[in-house]
Parts: C-alpha cells; sequence; structure tokens
C-alpha cells in the first residue's frame, strides 16, 4: 500500500486524512505536520491508525513515503515542495495558486524531471478541466465568474486596500474583476480554481477573473466560458461551502480523495 504524509492537519487534511484511515483510500498516512500543533493532535485523535506527528515541515518528506499531500497554504507550497522532490517523493498539491509565481512553477517543474517524481494537481472546486487541455492549443478567450456569500471572502488580502466592506453588502456585488494572477494574490484561499483554470488553459495573464458577493446564496458557484477556434464551452458547477470551512468547497475536497484513490489504485482510469 502507498504510503502517504499530510502537511496541512485543518479542514481538508482532515477529511482527507478520515478518507485514508476508513479505508476509502487504499493507502496507509504514515506522518502528519501542521504549524498549529493542536490542529495536528486533534486530527491524529479522530484516526483510528495514529500517524506520527513530525517536529517540522522539512521532516515530513524525509520519512519513507511515497506521496506528500499538501493541504495547507499558498507559503507552505512554496517552502517545502522543492525539498519534498529532492526527497524523491510524489506531490499532491492543493493550494495550486503558488503555482502561478512563474520561479516557483518553473523551479518545482524542473524538479520534477531531475528528481523523476510527479506532482498532482487535483480539479478542485471545478469541472471539465479535461476538456480545457484537449482544446488549449486552440482557445482564445477563457474566463471564470466566482460567485460566493461574503463570509466566504472574508479575510482575504484584497480588503487590506479595498474599501468594499462585506458587511454592508445586502446584494449580488461584484468585488473584483482582473486576471487570474491578480484574482490569486489577492484572494489566496479563495480562488485556486482560477489558478487551476489558468494552468490548464491559456495562463494566468490570458485567464479573466470575476468574483461577486451574493449574500443570498448559500453556494459557491463557478461560471467557466472557453472560446476559440474549436468553438465554445460552457460550465457552471454549484457547490455547497464545506461545513468546517467555508472558503473551500465540498468539491475541492472529494475531487482530492479522489485524485488520491486514483494514485493508490491499479485499476481502469477515466479521463485524462
Amino acid at each position: 500500500m502507498k504510503r502517504i504524509g499530510l502537511l496541512g492537519c485543518g479542514a481538508m487534511g482532515t477529511q482527507i486524512a478520515l478518507a485514508i484511515d476508513s479505508g476509502k483510500i487504499p493507502a496507509i498516512l504514515t506522518h502528519v505536520f501542521d504549524e498549529s500543533k493542536e490542529k495536528s493532535t486533534l486530527l491524529v485523535e479522530k484516526l483510528t491508525n495514529k500517524p506520527e506527528i513530525v517536529e517540522n515541515s522539512h521532516l515530513l518528506s524525509s520519512n519513507p513515503l511515497d506521496i506528500v499531500v499538501e493541504a495547507a497554504s499558498q507559503d507552505a507550497v512554496r517552502d517545502v515542495s522543492l525539498s519534498i522532490l529532492q526527497n524523491k517523493k510524489d506531490l499532491m498539491i492543493m493550494s495550486v495558486g503558488a503555482l502561478l509565481d512563474e520561479s516557483i512553477y518553473d523551479i518545482l517543474s524542473d524538479a520534477c524531471k531531475d528528481f523523476k517524481k510527479t506532482i498532482y494537481l487535483p480539479s478542485g472546486a471545478i469541472a471539465g478541466l479535461d476538456g480545457i487541455k484537449s482544446i488549449k492549443d486552440e482557445l482564445e478567450s477563457l474566463s471564470i465568474t466566482t460567485t460566493k456569500h461574503p463570509r466566504s471572502l472574508k479575510g482575504a488580502k484584497f480588503f487590506e486596500t479595498s474599501k468594499q466592506n462585506l458587511d454592508d453588502i445586502s446584494l449580488p456585488t461584484e468585488i473584483f474583476q482582473g486576471t487570474a494572477k491578480e484574482a490569486v494574490s489577492l484572494f489566496p484561499a479563495n480562488i485556486n480554481v482560477a489558478a487551476l483554470l489558468s494552468l490548464s488553459g491559456i495562463g494566468s495573464e490570458k485567464t479573466q477573473v470575476k468574483i461577486i458577493a451574493d449574500p443570498q446564496t448559500e453556494k459557491n458557484t463557478h461560471h467557466i466560458e472557453a472560446k476559440g477556434k474549436f468553438g465554445k464551452m460552457t460550465f457552471t458547477i454549484e457547490n455547497f461551502p464545506d461545513p468546517d470551512n467555508p472558503k473551500t468547497s465540498r468539491l475541492a475536497i472529494l475531487s482530492a480523495i479522489e485524485t488520491l484513490k486514483k494514485y493508490c489504485s491499479d485499476s481502469i482510469q477515466i479521463g485524462t
């Protein structure tokens, strides 16, 4: 069975760990780390098969693992990803917005080749990435409009300089329009879907993003439009937020679990 290390023991990391512990993912969770010792301890207490809590993030991949799952933050991706690959471990990244920094992307891409390891990026809270990848060479425009309840957007870096007060919003309100690169920088915990979309298609500076705050919705909605020589694609995905972390859609957690199942299984694989 595959041996998994977990970086990040919050809401998403906990759900992944529980899926491994239950046997839904045919693997063994052997080591975990979180910047908060309390979070990692609480996670381990929930599990029947107790993984070891390591003392720092770099120690995680020094153990005999097959893959490290990042469910922490963009900062964690920047700080630890290279050492994981250098330790000859595969890596699954959830905070994919970090890869829109071209220097980070290039370094990790080269490291995959140098150390013959693979980085996995689950499809997260959206669908249709197989289709976008297949027509990327014929894409002329790509956009995503994301609608969330204001509480799901609180704490974003965007509001450090914006005069927009989320508590004052009573109707659906567009609070951001720009490129995926800008969106991921200003909303690092909210809009990883834009990073995935741009990496699948025409890049972060050509992918357009709108973010709408709607106090009347209980869903996270993503509307994607792709146009080009091939024709036109549109997708609309309506997700319920994870009850333990409203910034994250339930679908993002399910896609992480499915990606790990695929990695750990010898079976028929569907999709690209």
